[in-house]
């Protein structure tokens, strides 16, 4: 018998429209949101990242919100992990459940499934910690390059998260970290509908660069400020922040630091919908066709 128990994925670039849309359906069906947001879960990261505002929050319960101190360490596979747990307690009352983000491991870590990768020794990461805080991330790479040659050929080698990871885990296993990457596709108990907004490229870049503009008319000067004590922190590597962590270390103007956030936001919504449109199961619509969005997930209902 076919579930009629429904995660509603919400698919799309950054600035293209998730969060009102979301809010929208999810007052439609009657469902909480979970975000699919790895920034929007840091409590301190409020404007930079557009976190839904307390009025938004209000209108809808969502979940992987504010969830999290700077401080924090978080994963896709605990992100996984925590989303399956949620969705058995949810689904007793609700049959269907919005799930709307752009970060692209924590949609599929839910949607496909993680390979189960063990458990980290914290010597082991506290280490490694040290090593990066003092040397920087090259060493890191180097010793990447060494215990896992395929990995270190796949992996961005500028991401000092996904890198030093890898090693946590080749250290602590003895074995390569490739080796426990299967690409395996979990069965959920629950059916996916994947729905992937889009507008036209030179619609979506006026979107983001109007949004910069209002970030920085809402404060994100300020907020930034207040966290650049801690910029060195991995959840601070962020679009938005670092740009303007430059500008305080006096290495360019604020009119300079405001173009490179916008410029670096649209590069970054090309990676999202390059990752996007490798996957054959989601169905795409412009934002604001609120009604065929509907009828589509009527016509699918079980």
């Amino acid at each position: 018998m076919k579930t009629t128990k429904t995660l509603l994925v919400l698919i799309g670039p950054t600035g293209v429209g998730k969060t009102e849309l979301s809010l929208a359906l999810a007052e439609q069906f009657g469902a909480p949101i979970l975000s699919a947001d790895s920034r929007q879960m840091y409590k301190d990261l409020k404007i930079g990242t557009a976190a839904p505002t307390a009025d938004e929050l209000r209108r809808v319960q969502h979940y992987f919100v504010g969830n999290l101190a700077l401080t924090d360490y978080y994963s896709a596979s605990q992100f996984e992990e925590e989303v399956m747990r949620l969705l058995a307690e949810l689904y007793q009352t609700h049959d269907m459940v919005v799930m709307s983000g752009g970060s692209m491991l924590y949609i599929d870590a839910v949607c496909r499934g993680i390979d189960d990768i063990p458990s980290v020794d914290p010597l082991v990461r506290d280490e490694l910690k040290m090593l990066y805080e003092r040397l920087g991330l090259d060493p890191v790479r180097q010793q990447l390059k060494l215990l896992d040659p395929v990995f270190y050929r796949q992996v961005d080698l500028r991401n000092p998260k996904r890198v030093i990871h890898a090693l946590e885990i080749c250290l602590t296993t003895g074995r390569p970290y490739s080796s426990f990457r299967t690409h395996s596709c979990k069965q959920r108990p629950f059916r996916m509908l994947k729905i992937g907004l889009q507008r036209d490229r030179e619609e979506l870049y006026g979107r983001i660069n109007r949004r910069v503009d209002a970030m920085m008319a809402q404060g994100l000067l300020d907020e930034a400020r207040s966290l650049y004590p801690f910029r060195e922190l991995n959840s601070l590597n962020t679009v938005g922040y670092k740009e303007l962590f430059d500008y305080f270390d006096g290495c360019c103007d604020l009119d300079f630091a405001i173009e490179k956030i916008k410029q670096n936001t649209r590069i970054y919504s090309r990676k999202q919908m390059t990752w996007f449109k490798k996957d054959q199961e989601i169905v795409w619509f412009h934002p604001e066709d609120m009604e065929a969005i509907v009828n589509y997930v009527n016509c699918t209902k079980s």
